[in-house]
């Protein structure tokens, strides 16, 4: 294997932004962006914000329709971890595109490449895989997964964490109006450690991550029906405001979760695939989890996630 040069994938910062336009956003995104608007709905906070009408990207920079430059900070929504449009990836799907489109989940040479690949850099023995098309359909299948192999039904998430838009997986988290007329039976939320705002802490006023396990313990026993199949979190929560968790956390949890016989289900859509260092966020804190879910970063962009298990 040859030595990584980042050179070419390097930005000269003095360049960026380069704005040519009188306006931002400039009069041809501004004109596209209207004629979407008359029939897209449901536009994320970002584009009302700033309604620009991109046209190309390269590495981490973006252009858009009327020539100004950016830097990608959003990396689409967390997912070109790869970058945009880096040759070697750009090659394999023009390639594959031209030679295969879909097979259902009959075998392929380059699907058996994956499969393994994943087996060989994933820690532990999470070697088993199903492939899927977004983080949500692969945190239901999570879902089934742990009832599967548990023959329980209750799961157990924290509050501002998020999983997803589908019935279940909106149950892992705050829920709106908009959500359902009530969270699905048998989904569950309990505060999670947040060292910005702690709700138990010790004497010298640092996190105290035994007092979250006391009351989880108690929360299982009073509120719950005795039949958690898996707790459900992400390593570090997005949706939150990239929360990190104190560093005893999930260490401790698994202990706690293997001595009630419940499964740890981890939520990596946002941070597997070397967006922390490693491919795995939990492999931070030296922690196995029984379930995992892979997807953003993943695909660079393209619609590919997975669930994996041990």
């Amino acid at each position: 294997m040859g030595i990584y040069n980042p050179r070419p994938y390097q930005l000269d910062l003095s360049a960026y932004p380069s704005i040519v336009s009188d306006c931002l956003p400039g009069p041809k995104s501004q004109a596209l962006h209207a004629r979407a608007a008359r029939h897209y709905r449901g536009l994320s906070g970002q584009v009302r914000l700033f309604p620009v009408a991109f046209d190309k990207g390269q590495g981490c920079s973006l252009e858009d329709v009327d020539g100004n430059r950016f830097i990608d900070f959003s990396s689409g929504i967390y997912v070109t971890t790869l970058g945009h449009c880096h040759p070697k990836v750009s090659a394999a799907v023009a390639k594959y595109a031209g030679q295969l489109m879909n097979a259902h989940d009959f075998t392929s040479e380059i699907k058996v490449r994956l499969l393994e690949k994943m087996a060989a850099v994933l820690p532990g023995d999470l070697s088993c895989f199903q492939l899927y098309d977004s983080g949500t359909t692969a945190v239901e299948a999570g879902l089934r997964t742990c009832r599967a192999a548990t023959g329980k039904h209750e799961f157990i998430s924290c509050y501002m964490d998020f999983h997803g838009k589908s019935g279940h997986a909106v149950s892992l988290a705050r829920m709106s109006k908009f959500s359902g007329p009530t969270r699905s039976p048998g989904f569950h939320l309990v505060p999670r450690p947040d060292p910005y705002r702690p709700l138990w802490t010790r004497s010298d006023g640092s996190l105290d991550t035994e007092r979250y396990l006391e009351f989880y313990d108690t929360f299982i026993r009073e509120s719950t029906t005795g039949q958690v199949a898996a707790f459900v979190l992400e390593p570090i929560q997005g949706w939150a405001g990239s929360i990190m968790p104190p560093d005893d956390f999930f260490p401790k949890l698994r202990s706690f979760l293997d001595e009630r016989d419940i499964l740890l289900f981890a939520d990596e859509v946002l941070t597997s695939m070397g967006r922390t260092g490693k491919y795995l966020c939990m492999q931070h804190w030296d922690v196995l989890p029984d379930v995992v879910t892979l997807g953003k970063g993943f695909g660079n962009g393209f619609p590919v996630t997975a669930m994996a298990v041990r």
